[in-house]
């Protein structure tokens, strides 16, 4: 098997630090020009220590808010889908829900039996009570309209 170059396994950390290098040296550069203006504006002398402290100050101050709004982004987000929130899960259960009741609709009694398999496949994986309790409604009634089929042949 050949194995893939360091370029090529981390091709995305390497175009994200160069993209990240980029716009921080472009960050300093012109900050360099505002802070030289700024200072030549109020006839203060240019020193790099303090265009250093400004734009250390500058630099963490946006680093702060940003990582701060990404890291809840993610880490909430994370932490509200293992939780299991409404949001988290509303899509596929409702989509599960339909596609089962359209099946149920169609060929109620071998839709009976494709959903028990499915289910006995995948078992204790059901997250939407809704449909659960509508699934064991429709067994029994499944199971009523056999009784009444066989009573009354």
């Amino acid at each position: 098997m050949k194995r893939l170059s360091i370029w090529t396994r981390y091709g995305f950390a390497w175009v994200t630090g160069a993209l990240f290098i980029l716009t921080l040296t472009g960050h300093w550069i012109f900050g360099w020009f505002a802070y030289a203006n700024e200072q030549l504006a109020h006839q203060q002398p240019v020193e790099i220590v303090g265009y250093t402290v400004q734009m250390m100050r500058d630099t963490f101050e946006n680093w702060q808010s940003e990582f701060l709004q990404l890291l809840w982004q993610v880490a909430g987000l994370a932490l509200l889908l293992h939780v299991g929130s409404p949001q988290s899960k509303e899509g596929d259960d409702r989509m599960e829900a339909k596609l089962d009741a359209i099946l149920l609709a169609l060929e109620p009694e071998k839709g009976d039996k494709l959903l028990k398999d499915i289910d006995d496949e995948y078992e204790g994986r059901h997250t939407d009570a809704r449909f659960v309790r509508m699934l064991e409604r429709g067994s029994n009634q499944a199971s009523a309209r056999k009784a009444a089929d066989r009573n009354g042949s």
